[in-house]
């Protein structure tokens, strides 16, 4: 395993790091052994946006003895309500939040707070004139928390907050087709003469603007959604038109300046081997460049992250799962058994769904959901 600086942090972190999506799996005891393999594999980077106290149980279970050898990328903002996931930015909510993540994962310090999910600039504003980063840097103060981060999909948002100051670490999207993508989200700007012109074809200039400041600021990038919630590994459902490999898109993301660490949303330890195997893989096996040379127009919109930014719903609909149990169906054309199977058990399913909205307006793709949950009772059923 190699290890980058994290920016102007002092810390040296793997360049493999792990998400937290698959901990939740097998009712937590996944976790150990994510982490197990994670230290055999010499990954010292997490990132635990979830709240879901079961998830952050397990994982203080799970860096027992071992607290030192990993560093904490945790959310700050990101609680548990009503038994669902929520982005909060109410500050007796978000207090409430953080002192429940510092007993449930059984530590007296977090290496680097996230302030959690901003996407808009008048989110952003709020916060930095708020109270929520009156409260972060109080917690910095107290070394509570050791660095200041943010989690962004935007890079207009983004680059504010970067050139602010205020933070250390930024959690950012990053892959080949979101870099192919313009901040505007305007897809004919994909093939604008204009965006040829820097050294990546098609690099959005407000995307590599933001790379280049944090490089120039010593903020170091950590990166989410490399393989595009994994759509990008599937020729079937990748909006490239053809499926990248697990190791060129680590190697895309890792040569983008100001990044530190991948995080490898894992599900599983052979998922977890899969992404440390890049440690070892040629260059031949690396490389990118054929790939993209066969790019069609590609736009990233309406396509679902399965992030589950679009939390909470009122009738408690876990919308990525649906969705993702959609997209599989459609994928095959035929509902797998495995598939109706593993929709059955969900506690809701989407003909609960009053289609109020309110989950569109938080979703950083524009993903037509309530359209999905439609689909998704008409071919599953209810």
């Amino acid at each position: 395993m190699k290890y980058r600086q994290l920016g102007n942090t002092g810390l040296m972190v793997s360049e493999i790091g792990m998400g937290c999506e698959g901990f939740s799996e097998d009712e937590c005891r996944n976790t150990k052994r994510l982490f197990d393999e994670a230290e055999r594999q010499g990954i010292n980077y997490f990132d635990l946006y979830a709240s879901d106290p079961k998830v952050r149980a397990s994982v203080g279970e799970a860096l027992k003895g071992r607290r030192e050898k990993f560093i904490i990328q945790s959310h700050v903002c990101s609680i548990w309500k009503d038994g669902q996931y929520k982005r909060s930015r109410k500050i007796d909510e978000v207090k409430a939040g953080v002192e429940e993540m510092m007993s449930l994962l059984q530590t007296d310090y977090i290496d680097v707070g996230m302030i959690h999910y901003v996407d808009s600039m008048k989110d952003w504003r709020e916060i930095a004139d708020g109270p929520v980063l009156e409260y972060v840097k109080e917690l910095k103060e107290k070394g509570v928390i050791r660095h200041i981060g943010l989690s962004s999909h935007n890079p207009e948002v983004a680059l504010e907050a970067v050139k602010s100051g205020e933070i250390e670490v930024l959690m950012f999207s990053v892959n080949p087709c979101y870099d192919l993508q313009p901040a505007s989200e305007d897809v004919e700007e994909l093939w604008a003469e204009k965006n040829y012109e820097k050294h990546l074809v098609n690099m959005d200039s407000e995307r590599q603007e933001l790379y280049e400041t944090c490089q120039r600021l010593g903020v170091g990038i950590t990166v989410m959604k490399a393989f595009g919630g994994g759509d990008l590994l599937d020729a079937k459902l990748s909006p490239a038109g053809r499926a990248l490999t697990v190791n060129q898109c680590i190697h895309y993301a890792l040569t983008r300046p100001a990044v530190a660490t991948v995080l490898s949303g894992a599900h599983s330890v052979e998922q977890l081997r899969e992404s440390t195997a890049y440690e070892d893989a040629s260059e031949a096996e690396r490389d990118y460049a054929a790939a993209f040379a066969s790019f069609p127009n590609i736009s990233w919109e309406g396509h679902c992250m399965y992030c589950s930014h679009c939390a909470p719903c009122p009738k408690k609909i876990d919308v990525a799962s649906v969705t993702k149990f959609l997209n599989l169906a459609k994928a095959q054309g035929t509902v797998p058994e495995t598939v109706r199977e593993h929709y059955e058990v969900l506690a809701h399913h989407a003909g609960e769904c009053i289609r109020c909205g309110a989950c569109e307006t938080r979703c950083p793709f524009g993903v037509p959901i309530m359209e999905n949950m439609a689909q998704a009772k008409e071919i599953f059923g209810k």
